[in-house]
């Protein structure tokens, strides 16, 4: 009886599988080809590749193409190569463990740092609700004139979408997933083919280049070490690796066969390197087309709204056949259309995410519908705040503001990302969690891991004065500049000494666990 009334609230108590709802409901049969397997299989890493294109991605990937022509092309391909990494290593964690990541941090780590992560994470959630609801309501307005300040709250709305997308079932939740990513591929692969970009010079941008790093030359407010730290910082999102070790189990797997657990993992990682590719493609052509499809510099206004007045702009185009289409608007309309289409995938994602964070850290559930409304209340205020306070400034100052509160909300994803990166390695290098070596990361992954990692790590404390920076403008104060420094490295110390609590925790409770195995073995 007490069970039965505990349904009937709008938050209960959840202890059970990763996504209950949809875990194991997808039917795989053993005895069909390669191909059939695959197509089985595919689903999952769509829903993780929209976090690797959304709208966060765009400004970053276009400005570097603008400022600095091809160079930042290898960051792309490097951000999108750590990104396959880390993604395998979460599925193989949901698929071998049963557990997704928060799931698994919960069960090896204190109450406490369970609280504080899960904390942190909605954070990150919220960070990157604030880029959707900027790129979706910025859509709206461009598409169809509603005002900025009603576009934001029509936002909202898609927990709508979201209410109708629960009950045609998961498999069609993918299959829309990726018809909207192509439509996202196909806006931009047809707007930079008829900017007939220098190939080679694409080629030549995928090399990796120590000019990425540098502090010099400045364009525009940017040098290439801070275009470098934006295409990571807008690429690898740590709840992607959240939502993937959770999704990734969707598929029934018997797991009392080890050979059909192997099957499930192998073909995990072709969709999510299938997917994540496509992503790859996305972000690239982003960045050609600020080289190709624009005349070097002339864009000035790098947000949404800048950038949809320049494809219409046929001064703004690099050769006659842009210029003649850009005429038309369709250039225009379209870049609008692949900016909604990237925030409604961000619907489904955010708010999956959301209810594996909640379930696993704290053990809580709520009706999808309900979660996707109170997050995305919450960060609708800060983009409402800042519309409203920019109200009386000029079109472009406005404009600015926007952007850079998207840019600034990246700073919760930067402290976020190492305590998942983290935990996801250790767990699948760890022969305990993974029940025996033959799902244990392979020494090259450890390897490319560990340096993945640390790179990642550095990058982000090395950055964040910059980040915190932002927050009081484009031309700080000295003593605006030496309170950011400060509250940088107080932010990194916080960083660095949640890092060692989350090793801590985790290497203690890997020990106990090899100690009890070893304990039931001596007894059998």
């Amino acid at each position: 009886m007490a069970e039965e009334q505990k349904k009937h609230h709008l938050v209960e108590y959840a202890n059970g599988k990763s996504l209950d709802e949809i875990n194991g409901s997808i039917e795989v049969p053993k005895n069909i080809g390669f191909w059939k397997t695959l197509f089985m299989y595919s689903g999952p890493g769509a829903l993780v590749a929209v976090g690797y294109m959304d709208p966060g991605n765009w400004a970053t990937s276009i400005t570097g193409g603008q400022n600095f022509q091809f160079m930042l092309m290898s960051i792309i391909l490097i951000s999108s190569l750590i990104a396959m990494l880390l993604q395998y290593m979460a599925a193989k964690l949901g698929i071998v463990t049963q557990m997704d990541l928060a799931q698994a941090i919960r069960a090896r780590t204190s109450k406490g740092l369970g609280i504080v992560l899960w904390i942190m994470t909605e954070l990150a959630i919220m960070a990157t609700d604030i880029a959707e609801v900027i790129g979706g309501a910025i859509a709206l307005y461009l598409l169809f004139g509603i005002p900025i300040v009603w576009a934001v709250m029509i936002t909202v709305l898609d927990v709508l979408v979201l209410l109708l997308l629960t009950s045609i079932g998961f498999r069609k939740i993918e299959a829309l997933v990726v018809a909207l990513i192509l439509v996202i591929f196909l806006v931009f692969a047809y707007e930079v083919a008829l900017s007939k970009p220098d190939w080679l010079g694409v080629l030549k941008g995928l090399v990796p280049s120590l000019d990425t790093i540098k502090e010099k030359p400045v364009v525009h407010g940017m040098s290439p070490l801070t275009g470098t730290l934006g295409i990571i910082g807008a690429t690898v999102m740590p709840h992607n690796l959240y939502l993937h070790s959770a999704i990734a189990q969707t598929r029934k797997i018997d797991h009392s066969d080890e050979d059909d657990v192997a099957r499930g993992v192998k073909f995990s990682a072709f969709d999510s390197n299938i997917q994540l590719s496509m992503a790859f493609f996305v972000n690239a052509l982003l960045l050609i087309m600020g080289v190709a499809v624009f005349k070097s510099g002339v864009v000035e206004d790098t947000s949404f709204f800048g950038l949809y007045d320049a494809l219409k702009n046929p001064a703004f185009m690099t050769n006659g056949l842009l210029a003649g289409v850009a005429k038309t608007g369709i250039l225009s309309t379209l870049f609008a259309v692949a900016l909604l289409a990237s925030g409604q995938n961000s619907t489904i994602t955010g708010t999956l995410t959301g209810q594996v964070i909640m379930e696993g850290f704290v053990h809580m559930r709520m009706p999808l519908w309900a979660r996707r409304l109170v997050t995305r209340l919450l960060s609708i205020i800060p983009v409402l705040l800042c519309v409203l306070m920019s109200a009386g400034k000029s079109e472009l100052a406005q404009h600015a503001d926007i952007n850079n509160l998207m840019e600034n909300s990246q700073v919760f994803l930067a402290i976020a990302l190492p305590f998942s990166m983290l935990p996801v390695l250790m767990f699948t290098n760890s022969p305990v969690e993974m029940h025996g070596k033959r799902f244990v990361n392979s020494w090259w992954i450890k390897i490319c891991g560990w340096v993945s990692v640390i790179t990642l790590v550095f990058l982000n404390i090395y950055n964040m004065p910059s980040a915190v920076q932002g927050f009081f403008g484009d031309n700080p104060s000295a003593s605006q500049v030496s309170l950011a420094n400060g509250i940088a490295w107080t932010v990194n110390i916080f960083i660095l000494a949640l890092l060692a609590w989350v090793l801590y925790d985790i290497i203690r409770s890997d020990k106990k666990l090899e100690a009890k195995h070893e304990a039931q073995a001596d007894a059998e």
